[in-house]
């Protein structure tokens, strides 16, 4: 398991939390977010899914991972 946080811009509320682990989960990963710091935690097989899947999957939700 590769654990990795990433700098996420555009987060605000509870519904953007649920959004951007929604999204995370879907591709079989883990995601911890942080609103204050605007960072998400992520966890992943890379067996299953990779990083730049994860940041797509993210900023298909609207949100700029940096």
């Amino acid at each position: 398991m590769e654990k990795v946080t990433l700098q996420v811009n555009g987060m605000s509320c509870g519904h953007c939390v649920n959004s951007v682990e929604k999204a995370v989960k879907g591709l079989g990963a883990t995601a911890t977010v942080d609103l204050g710091a605007k960072t998400v935690a992520v966890e992943f097989d890379q067996s299953a899914t990779t990083l730049a899947a994860i940041k797509e999957a993210i900023e298909d939700q609207g949100y700029d991972v940096v």
